[in-house]
């Protein structure tokens, strides 16, 4: 965990994957998160099925987005639970939340009652379709709100079939900007003293990333269907090797790097052929190109083709798969996998929220919270007395 964030106090109202990872990125930078869950439901992703959970052992889709936060338990539709809350937020420097806009008016979470309790607070808002607009109401996911109305599985649509999301996409890199925007808040404030709101949905986050694609469709340019037999550079591919894996090349000045991959792959004839020796020949026999350089990759595997273009001097890399990440030098060096260990014992590799602050990597995490685990911890820092917390006990307004 990095300090450039110590000192600042982040109260979450959030579940699912999202902002809840917006919060995890602030923990990671220092900051003191409280998720405020239902004493009884807790954030539903507790209790998600998927290929990713199982009943037991780590569960990363709680761990990746709740990774060195705190937990309390508290009914905030009650209003001694509100009242809670209130005391939360009045020493707190951020409030993130991603309920829709009735339940937050409903909770008397809203930006109005957050700043009205804290004018100095950051309010940070997660949506799926923005603020406003005929869909500002509509709830969304990753999937629905990112991947397909933010234009990504268009693009990446196969024979006209859009793509099945391969992983939460939209929410992680959606939680990373929004955890940019809050910091870049907190900077306005720290100059001028100043709160105020920062908001980031799931359907920009998915057109922010294919962003050009948009912009070149307002003037008539669209992007067309790219396969490896029409990419318009052949050194910008995919290509198979002798053990079924995939060797990325990304060699974007083609005529620069094309006599070096040449020597490099054992083909020196082919620099000066006529097939091969401009991006002008190679884009005309781009099926020749393709072809002859899928024969060269698929007679070496994917380690011995590693080896022999370490020093290549254009750009490429293997395609991994997510185990193959597990146990990559270059992640491992870098810091970009550091451990949890879970409320089981068990040691879960996460990844490490991208930034890192005066060239180290960021250490050890500490472990999502168990539901409701710092309840009692939170309300002795904000002076309630055991006689207050049995009460609330008693009564349900806490877990």
């Amino acid at each position: 965990m990095y300090d450039v964030l110590e000192g600042i106090k982040v109260v979450e109202v959030a579940s699912w994957t999202f902002v809840p990872t917006a919060a995890a990125v602030l923990a990671d930078w220092g900051a003191d998160v409280v998720k405020v869950e239902h004493p009884v439901t807790g954030d539903p992703q507790r209790g998600l099925i998927n290929a990713l959970t199982s009943d037991t052992g780590p569960n990363p889709m709680m761990e990746v987005p709740n990774r060195g936060k705190r937990s309390i338990a508290i009914d905030i539709s009650e209003p001694d639970g509100l009242t809670l809350l209130y005391r939360l937020v009045a020493e707190a420097d951020v409030f993130i939340t991603n309920f829709l806009s009735k339940t937050r008016a409903s909770l008397r979470i809203d930006a109005s009652d957050i700043l009205g309790q804290n004018p100095a607070i950051i309010y940070a808002r997660g949506t799926g379709q923005g603020l406003v607009g005929p869909e500002a109401e509509r709830g969304g996911f990753d999937m629905s709100a990112a991947w397909a109305r933010g234009g990504l599985a268009y693009l990446m649509a196969h024979d006209g079939v859009p793509p099945f999301m391969p992983a939460s996409i939209g929410d992680l890199t959606g939680g990373l900007n929004l955890a940019g925007g809050i910091a870049a808040a907190l900077l306005r404030r720290e100059r001028t003293g100043v709160g105020g709101v920062v908001d980031m949905s799931l359907y920009t986050t998915g057109m922010w990333m294919i962003s050009q694609a948009i912009s070149a469709a307002n003037i008539g340019r669209r992007q067309p269907p790219i396969s490896r037999l029409t990419t318009f550079n052949p050194l910008v591919n995919f290509y198979p090797t002798r053990d079924e894996r995939w060797i990325c090349l990304v060699m974007l000045q083609a005529d620069r790097w094309w006599p070096d991959l040449a020597r490099h792959i054992g083909r020196p004839d082919l620099i000066d052929n006529p097939t091969f020796s401009t991006a002008e020949a190679r884009q005309e026999n781009i099926g020749v190109v393709v072809e002859t350089l899928d024969a060269i990759f698929k007679t070496r595997t994917l380690d011995e083709w590693s080896s022999a273009l370490a020093t290549a001097e254009g750009v490429w890399a293997p395609v991994l798969s997510p185990e193959d990440i597990c146990e990559d030098q270059q992640a491992l060096a870098c810091g970009f996998l550091p451990s949890v260990v879970t409320g089981d014992g068990s040691s879960l590799r996460v990844v490490a929220s991208p930034a890192q602050f005066d060239e180290k990597p960021i250490g050890e995490l500490r472990r999502a919270p168990e539901h409701g685990e710092h309840t009692e911890e939170i309300l002795l820092e904000l002076g309630c007395d055991w006689a207050d917390i049995g009460d609330f006990k008693e009564r349900g307004i806490i877990g």
